[in-house]
């Protein structure tokens, strides 16, 4: 991924908080078939000193039979928003301005593994479940299903597990703009009192989620 020096992101802790506030990735590898891409929530988990994300595929799906060593790169895209160049107070000074895209992304590679083990399988499958739920009034337990039916499932799934190699951010907040026109972005997000233009403004505001 390029990243200029301004929208770059070291801080792990925001790298790790756009990971598990926004755990759908896009996981490409490149194998005998050429390039394919899943989409798939993953769980980021320390293992002793190191750091893992773990999910689940269909087990109809191929790629877990291949017996080379994938490398992948997972993609978590976090809060986006079109910046239009009326934002910019600059722009009725001399008009050289630009639309962009403001975003946030974080980019992991790491080697693949898999698992049919149903202790693994049954322990991520309740662990995403109880996260997602979370927010729900009356959450939804693994329990709350028929035993067999769970069982059944569990048959149907592989374990994936991604040893962490690198771990990039990227976090385009207009912080090449002068403070006039992030001011500008701000304030006409704000106006738009939508879920994600507050969002973009606070994150142009304070450049944390």
């Amino acid at each position: 991924m390029y990243i200029p020096p301004k929208f770059t992101q070291n801080d792990v802790t925001q790298l790790h908080d756009l990971i598990r506030e926004y755990p759908l990735a896009a996981m490409v590898v490149n194998n005998k078939e050429g390039l394919d891409a899943m989409h798939l929530p993953l769980l980021l988990r320390k293992e002793g000193d190191k750091d893992k994300l773990v999910g689940h595929i269909a087990k109809a799906n191929p790629i877990w039979r291949t017996t080379d060593v994938l490398s992948t790169l997972a993609i978590f895209k976090g809060p986006d928003h079109y910046i239009s160049p009326n934002f910019y107070p600059t722009k009725q000074q001399h008009g050289r301005a630009v639309p962009t895209w403001n975003y946030t992304a974080v980019h992991v590679k790491g080697t693949i593994s898999f698992t049919h083990e149903a202790a693994w399988l049954l322990n991520t499958v309740d662990e995403l479940t109880r996260i997602n739920e979370s927010t729900q009034l009356s959450p939804w337990s693994i329990n709350d299903a028929p035993e067999n039916y769970i069982d059944s499932l569990l048959r149907a799934i592989v374990g994936v597990e991604i040893s962490i190699e690198t771990i990039e951010g990227k976090w385009k907040l207009s912080q090449n703009q002068p403070d006039v026109n992030q001011n500008g972005i701000v304030d006409e997000l704000y106006k738009k009192s939508t879920e994600a233009a507050n969002r973009m403004a606070m994150l142009v505001k304070t450049g944390k989620l």
